[in-house]
């Protein structure tokens, strides 16, 4: 019984970033993820009682999804030992990588808040905690690439607004508008440099 479970749950969630990405998820009505995920709405509802509890649930395995195929990209294009810089450059590489895959739609975190409404708006507080848990792992993840440097948590914190912004305006204006990031990322960690030799 728990394999059928966890199978339900499986298509469940896949049908769920595929509808929710593709239309909004306050677009999708839950009869449509049943649709899609081909089981019974008693069962989806027992999964998930409410729509809201479905996107958070989503939004949580998309997001392990993502760092974990960010960790994995930068310790197959940098591992360790390489240094700080090295490794938070591949950072960028896998966001560029993201930005030109077929059918990015922009961050599914920032749009699932903005649907939502601006901070402090809690009418749904699973999905605005679940967008929060994702930003603050990504921000330490960076951090903890950023070892190397004087102020590991500075850098860190630095090149995570530079990567939102980069793939925030990449969903706006193309993937090219991500570009120049990087180049924006050694600068910043050429001063990082600087500050930890003088």
């Amino acid at each position: 019984m728990a394999a059928v479970d966890g199978d339900g749950r499986r298509r469940v969630l896949e049908a769920a970033e595929e509808l929710f990405c593709d239309y909004g998820s306050h677009a999708v009505r839950m009869t449509q993820v049943r649709d899609q995920a081909g089981v019974s709405l008693a069962r989806l509802y027992k999964l998930y009682p409410s729509k809201h509890q479905l996107m958070a649930a989503y939004l949580r395995a998309h997001g392990q999804r993502l760092r974990a195929g960010l960790s994995e990209s930068v310790e197959r294009c940098a591992p360790a030992p390489a240094g700080s810089r090295t490794r938070l450059l591949a950072a960028f590489d896998h966001m560029q990588k993201t930005v030109t895959a077929p059918g990015f739609r922009g961050c599914a975190f920032v749009n699932a808040r903005a649907e939502l409404g601006g901070p402090g708006h809690e009418r749904h507080p699973l999905v605005a905690e679940a967008v929060q848990e994702h930003k603050t792992l990504l921000r330490s993840y960076l951090t903890g690439l950023a070892g190397d440097f004087t102020d590991a948590r500075g850098v860190g914190e630095q090149l995570h607004i530079l990567i939102e912004g980069a793939m925030v305006t990449s969903s706006i204006l193309g993937a090219d508008a991500a570009r120049p990031a990087r180049d924006v990322a050694c600068a910043a960690l050429s001063v990082a440099d600087g500050a930890r030799e003088g």
